[in-house]
């Protein structure tokens, strides 16, 4: 394909006030295309940093920035920021809300929506442009890990709350809807085959993944695990088969990361489009494998363009006046956990002590003297995991605290 002599772009909104048709999206996006080298096209797909220097970065304290992908400053294309994750704006120190399954215990599609809303406030104040929020994986197996990331083990209601988070984030960022697919167990994710059936797949594990994309989420993130022989970032029947073509999906395809896949070839053949968070296999394989005729530059424009379009889309979207550091775990944002925690509990048993006719809870202060409270962790900050659920809010509440607050 020839090489156009670079022209500007619009990525805010046109003058008049009104974002971009779908049309034009498609027309610029196409624009940029023709007037990109293949080098620059393959660094559309995939992280900014090189592999050495983000591990090094990762390790020390991941995703404390946003992580960048894509920028072309030659043609004036800005990067995809990337912030993780589930239970609020890793980047920075933002609003630590609830787990995603005790969100999922409130049973309430407009408070969730409400919580991806303030979720992509927070991103776009810190400079994150794409969130990797929207974790809909069934939760079959006790041991997972990620547990606490997921809504629960039903496909209906994991469908309609990730929905809920899919349509308050994308009021300003970009959402990832991941891990697709299969994904439900820990420690031998990287290696395992699930061995499923076409029913049991469609039923149980696709179905509010596709809620999601009929609900227009910018971006679904490939598992680690294998799904019937084939790595999910590099498996056709999943990423180009079903998700693009049956389902019609418009947006990119991003590999988890590091690991997400193993082989460049296979991966952009089966339809991965970017890989994350470095420049890895992509930036390292591609452009040798379409010199030699073993990946077609078609594969790539397809890529390139979904990415082009959701970057357009995006730019378009937003209220730059909430976008202000104060909004980052303001007091909006704080009672907005507390009241999603409030909601969240669910409360097995509540019999009378003995002799009393009132239930144990709420407990009422007036009729105290004293209040034991068992246990190292209630005095200690614990507000949950490591790595993609790893939020970091200014400051932290421990139980001992709130209930020497509240009595």
């Amino acid at each position: 394909m020839a090489r156009r002599k670079a022209e500007p772009v619009e990525w805010e909104l046109v003058a008049n006030g009104e974002p971009l048709s779908a049309g034009e999206i498609e027309e610029r996006a196409f624009g940029l295309l023709l007037q990109m080298t293949l080098t620059e096209k393959i660094a559309q797909m995939s992280g900014d940093s090189g592999r050495v220097r983000g591990v090094a970065t990762m390790a020390r304290a991941y995703n404390m920035k946003p992580m960048p992908a894509g920028e072309n400053a030659r043609l004036g294309i800005p990067a995809i920021q990337f912030s993780d994750g589930p239970r609020g704006v890793v980047v920075n120190h933002s609003t630590c809300f609830p787990v995603s399954m005790a969100r999922g215990a409130t049973w309430d599609v407009a408070l969730e929506a409400r919580v991806g809303d303030a979720m992509g406030v927070e991103a776009r104040a810190v400079g994150a442009n794409f969130l990797a929020a929207v974790c809909i994986n069934v939760l079959r197996h006790p041991a997972w890990g990620r547990a606490q990331e997921t809504y629960g083990e039903d496909p209906y209601h994991l469908g309609e709350m990730g929905v809920a988070l899919v349509q308050g984030l994308q009021r300003h960022v970009m959402a990832c809807v991941k891990h697709y697919a299969c994904n439900s167990i820990e420690n031998s994710r990287m290696k395992v085959n699930i061995c499923i059936s076409e029913r049991t797949l469609r039923e149980m594990y696709l179905r509010h993944f596709k809620r999601c994309v009929d609900a227009g989420a910018a971006s679904v993130m490939s598992a680690y695990n294998q799904v019937n022989g084939a790595y999910c970032g590099q498996n056709p029947r999943l990423l180009r088969d079903i998700l693009k073509e049956e389902w019609g999906f418009d947006g990119f395809v991003m590999s988890d990361f590091v690991f997400g896949i193993r082989d460049a070839k296979t991966a952009a053949l089966a339809g991965m489009d970017m890989e994350m968070p470095f420049r890895w296999h992509f930036v390292n394989n591609l452009e040798k494998l379409v010199r030699s005729g073993e990946v077609p530059e078609a594969i790539i424009d397809e890529a390139v363009m979904r990415i082009l379009r959701q970057k357009l889309r995006f730019a378009q979207v937003g209220e730059p006046d909430r976008y202000k550091e104060d909004q980052v775990a303001c007091a909006e944002h704080r009672a907005l956990a507390r009241e999603v925690a409030q909601k969240g509990i669910v409360l097995l048993k509540n019999d009378p002590a003995r002799g009393e006719e009132a239930p144990i809870l709420p407990l009422n202060p007036a009729c105290l003297e004293r209040l034991a409270v068992v246990g190292r962790l209630a005095a200690e900050p614990n507000i949950g995991d490591a790595g993609s659920s790893k939020v970091r809010p200014p400051e932290v509440v421990t139980p001992l605290d709130g209930i020497r607050a509240a009595l």
